[in-house]
């Protein structure tokens, strides 16, 4: 049975974390965590270039349980609270680049599809964000970066409703159905 990967992406606080698991639960499917969020947390202090292998590898290993899982588990859909190309984004957006070892792997790794969230929705502080001033430069960032990649990807934007609707179309075509992806 051939695997499905769709990551959830985008810069922060646009909904990834809620999308990427309501669609999961939808089609009974896992999925992957944001691995960056919890090692932030542990760390507690700000992230810098002796991080991102660190980052890369919990994220590669990350992956590869719940893809074990959802292998053995006979699914065909596997969900991701983003991946490498977005460490690749932060890395270039942080500190200016991104470890040509780490960009080779996201390369290797890219997924069947994107769903590249929009910022047109409410910027909500937690803690951990930090650029609610630099929404729309963050945003291109991950759009040259899937770009840059070839990674395939639909913007998703609107409600939280118009969201869900849209995504489940692009998944809709993934899966064969009817609905042309855009």
């Amino acid at each position: 049975m051939t695997m499905t990967r769709v990551v959830i992406t985008g810069s922060e606080s646009v909904g990834k974390t809620t999308l990427a698991t309501q669609l999961a639960s939808r089609h009974h499917a896992l999925c992957v965590p944001e691995f960056v969020r919890d090692y932030a947390e542990r760390k507690q202090a700000p992230i810098d270039r002796s991080d991102h292998w660190p980052i890369a590898r919990g994220q590669v290993e990350q992956e590869a349980i719940y893809l074990a899982k959802a292998t053995e588990r006979g699914h065909s859909l596997l969900f991701q609270d983003t991946d490498l190309l977005s460490t690749v984004a932060y890395c270039d957006h942080y500190t200016g680049g991104c470890d040509a070892g780490i960009e080779r792997l996201a390369a290797e790794r890219c997924a069947d599809h994107y769903l590249l969230l929009d910022i047109d929705v409410p910027w909500v502080f937690d803690g951990m964000r930090d650029r609610g001033d630099r929404r729309a430069e963050v945003h291109a960032l991950f759009v040259a970066t899937l770009e840059r990649f070839g990674a395939p990807f639909t913007r998703i934007s609107g409600t939280w409703g118009e969201r869900m609707a849209a995504a489940e179309r692009v998944i809709a075509g993934l899966r064969g159905g009817t609905d042309v992806l855009r």
